[in-house]
């Protein structure tokens, strides 16, 4: 049985943005108008369809994406709302990760925020095209045309606004749409469903600047379009007249291929202008036969396949996500990508190389499900019963050996020190910390066992609190908290060679490793906040030296090694191992005996070389009146804080800069005391750096206990 709908008429998007730029409530309010739910939702209420947690209601933000389905005039689209905190970017990454399409939300007062920045970044790396919804120009101090220039400036510059928010002063009444040259006036009903309809020209609420404006920006909107698309530069040049349905064919095609971002707007706290953005996420994002196919890998081979859209092709699936459902247990989100699967069926995942029968598989309205029969190609579904599956995994039919490109996550940046109050409680932290990690990949947990305190890693303040949160309310555990420590790494910042030598005499064959390395400063250049922290690896030895198949025994020993640096412990990063040479015996030289010997070489180099320490350096960005600008800026100064530029808005300063996630800890509560509540900000990470040299020593000597 072929499913409902077919894939040409399916949106598979999702809504991304800063934090409490109203994804949530347009999430709300698509629900509403298209018929899914009879009730508006709102978040500040806690009543927000899909904000289910109890921590998201509770705080009046999205922690985790939630996914639904709603239908359209004939398309069923799927909308996966994501969370717009920092501390949570991880859940916009795997989403991207296996949409079609995105609707990035502005608050029309702020323009790009850094979060923004981020989103949009993410989307970038994915090939994600996506239309601008500018939002809350109800809002006192809103600015369309400042929006979008800082979309065009910062993010986009092949992006123009297809909609113009008709304004009477302050209020705003609607949008003009320049594709048709159509005023949508909602003056009907506060619920919005009921709205005027008619041309610009014929508008009487509309001035006649304003009409002419918005056949300028038409011509304009034209122009742009005809650098790229053949069809509309011939009917332009011809004086011909272009359509509608020319204006709609061209920007879906330019929109598709990433070339051009159309902007639209509007206020969805105030039920205006989202069925409109409705009809341009079914008329302009692509379905999935519309994405271009991508290449996977086949294992054991250097061979790569092509993965097509097509429900006749074996099943190949990605799992993005694994969440505890209380009705129904784990659950693992799966986008699939080609053929089907049926309830019952075995599946293989290609990353274990383990078998796993799918027992039934889910429609999800956020924590609530709907049972069906069949996974079909270009749908997103939850399963039950993929029980040794994890986020990034291969879900693929058994005579289908391929691996999907895995989801790749950011490293925990703070840590927290838990010690569970009974022995009851120690037992049921081993057994409810894995749930946890599994729904959550940028979580990290390491037993100490010098002070018997498990370590919990996280993004963030807020993201730590939440697990601690759940850990008592959902798991009913009691722990001990320590105060939020940085998550420190170290690196070198000069070349040594050092060797690492195992000969020992046991029973029959003994064990025999000499290898012989240099380590060197390295870090991978991809662009401002980009940086690549890894261990990078050159081998210079000969076969006679080192054989090549004890080389991943020896990059096993030296990662293995790299988890713990000289000076605190903490991770060792940014560095290229260079394999120079070494020897090895047929008969007693092991992969474990090399693997020893490079742990042991990667050791005594690190103690030879000069390490320093690294810190996380946070983007910060502080929006506060002009009264407090010095309150702000020295404060902001004896954090360690570096600004970058001042900015004026309105009423308003906004201050850029960098400031060490060290220096953020209690920064709120500070904010608001210097002034007077008044300021807000945000931030997002940035980079390693360096920490100066006079308080590494108190990190180190405090670290150590000294």
């Amino acid at each position: 049985m072929a499913q409902a709908y077919p894939l040409e008429k399916i949106r598979n998007i999702g809504l991304i943005a800063h934090i409490d730029a109203g994804k949530t409530t347009v999430t709300e309010r698509i629900l509403f108008y298209t018929g899914r739910t009879h009730q508006m939702g709102e978040v500040h209420d806690g009543t927000a369809t899909m904000d289910w947690m109890i921590q998201e209601k509770e705080r009046g933000i999205t922690i985790t994406s939630a996914t639904t389905t709603c239908y359209w005039e004939g398309y069923r689209i799927n909308i996966i709302d994501t969370p717009g905190h920092v501390d949570f970017t991880v859940e916009v990454e795997r989403s991207l990760r296996v949409l079609d399409g995105a609707v990035v939300i502005f608050c029309g007062v702020a323009g790009v925020e850094p979060q923004s920045e981020t989103v949009w970044h993410q989307a970038d790396r994915y090939n994600i095209p996506r239309l601008v919804f500018i939002n809350k120009l109800d809002r006192v101090g809103a600015d369309f045309e400042f929006a979008v220039e800082t979309i065009k400036s910062k993010l986009q510059p092949d992006s123009y606004p297809i909609q113009f928010p008709i304004m009477d002063g302050e209020n705003f009444l609607g949008i003009a749409n320049l594709i048709n040259k159509t005023a949508y006036i909602y003056d009907k009903d506060d619920l919005g469903i009921q709205y005027t309809k008619c041309k610009i020209e014929n508008a009487h609420r509309i001035s006649s600047k304003f009409k002419e404006m918005i056949n300028q920006n038409r011509n304009i909107l034209i122009e742009k379009l005809a650098e790229f698309d053949e069809t509309i530069l011939q009917k332009y040049l011809n004086d011909r007249e272009i359509l509608p349905e020319d204006l709609i064919s061209s920007i879906r095609k330019l929109t598709i291929d990433c070339k051009f971002v159309p902007i639209l707007c509007g206020s969805a706290l105030k039920n205006k202008a989202i069925q409109p953005l409705v009809d341009a996420i079914v008329d302009f994002l692509p379905s999935p036969i519309d994405i271009p196919a991508f290449e996977a890998i086949i294992p054991n081979s250097n061979d790569k396949k092509k993965i097509i859209v097509d429900e006749s092709l074996p099943f190949a699936a990605l799992a993005f996500k694994n969440q505890v459902n209380p009705y129904v247990g784990k659950l693992t989100y799966l986008r699939a990508y080609s053929g089907k699967i049926n309830k019952g069926d075995y599946v293989l995942n290609m990353n274990t190389g383990k078998k796993e029968r799918i027992t039934r598989i889910l429609h999800m309205h956020s924590d609530k499900s709907v049972n069906v029969n069949t996974l079909y190609a270009g749908e997103i579904c939850a399963v039950v019963g993929l029980n040794n599956t994890s986020s990034g995994d291969s879900i693929v039919a058994q005579d289908n050996p391929v691996l999907l490109e895995k989801i790749k996550f950011s490293d925990p940046v703070m840590s927290v020190a838990i010690e569970p109050k009974t022995k009851l409680d120690q037992d049921n932290l081993k057994m409810s910390l894995p749930r946890l990690l599994d729904e959550d990949p940028t979580y990290l947990v390491k037993e100490n066992k010098e002070t018997g305190q498990t370590l919990i890693y996280g993004m963030g303040e807020l993201h730590l609190e939440i697990l601690l949160d759940r850990l008592r309310r959902d798991f009913k555990i009691n722990v001990n908290v320590g105060r939020p420590r940085v998550n420190y790494k170290e690196t070198i910042t000069n070349s040594i060679e050092a060797v690492g030598k195992l000969v020992r005499n046991v029973g029959v064959h003994g064990q025999y490793a000499v290898l012989k390395l240099r380590i060197e400063p390295y870090s991978a250049n991809l662009g401002i906040g980009k940086q690549k922290n890894k261990i990078y690896f050159e081998n210079i030895s000969s076969e006679d030296e080192v054989p090549k198949h004890f080389l991943g025994a020896v990059k096993a020993g030296i990662f293995e090694s790299a988890e713990s640096g000289i000076l605190t412990g903490n991770k060792v990063e940014n560095i290229k191992v260079v394999i120079i040479g070494g020897s090895f015996n047929p008969v007693d030289s092991s992969e474990l005996a090399f693997k020893v010997a490079a742990s042991m070489a990667f050791n005594n180099a690190l103690r030879k070389a000069k390490s320093i320490l690294l810190e996380p350096i946070m983007k910060i960005n502080i929006v506060t009146p002009e009264d407090y600008l010095g309150n702000v800026i020295n404060d902001l100064n004896s954090r360690r804080g570096k600004i970058i530029e001042v900015n004026d808005k309105n009423s308003v300063k906004i201050i850029n800069g960098f400031v060490p996630l060290s220096g953020t800890f209690g920064y709120t509560t500070n904010l608001r005391s210097v002034s007077q509540g008044r300021a807000s900000y945000s931030m997002e990470f940035f980079k390693y750096d360096k920490v100066p040299e006079n308080i590494s020593n108190k990190i180190i000597e405090k670290m150590r206990g000294y």
